[in-house]
């Protein structure tokens, strides 16, 4: 068995998450939230927000911690057992662009519900809604988009 650490966020803009559309040699196909692998030296903030910006071309800002979700799954030679955390964050702008070198194809911002319904995990859909209830709940007390918060 091999451990894995990987980042990620649930990126925000006016109310709307951003998700990524993976489809690799349509053996694996559907939308996830971006994340990816903590290189050597890296700080996992800076591994979720390098990963946002190389998967989605997207300027981030991290808002807060949401949590650590973790799943196994098999290669050829080893099971692996992946532990991602994910971050709040917000973007600046709805631009987004699918890195094609990923496997990504498409990209863009939904409506909560709709987001909860086009993730493909489970786990990436609970990681959501949390990050989503704190996002609901900053907005509620006037402080996303805050200087005063970061």
């Amino acid at each position: 068995m091999v451990e894995a650490t990987s980042c990620g966020g649930v990126v925000i803009f006016r109310g709307k998450i951003l998700l990524l559309y993976k489809n690799y040699k349509n053996k694996y196909e559907g939308w996830v939230l971006p994340k990816g692998t903590v290189e050597e030296g890296e700080e996992y903030k800076e591994t979720a927000l390098r990963e946002v910006k190389e998967e989605s071309d997207v300027n981030a800002l991290i808002i807060k911690y949401v949590d650590r979700s973790q799943y196994t799954f098999n290669t050829p030679t080893d099971t692996v057992v992946k532990n991602v955390h994910w971050y709040l964050m917000m973007a600046d702008s709805y631009y987004s662009k699918p890195q094609r070198e990923e496997y990504f194809v498409d990209s863009g911002y939904y409506k909560f519900h709709e987001a909860y319904h086009l993730l493909k995990f489970a786990n990436e859909k609970q990681i959501l809604e949390k990050a989503y209830s704190e996002y609901v709940d900053l907005k509620r007390s006037n402080l996303w988009g805050s200087k005063k918060y970061f």
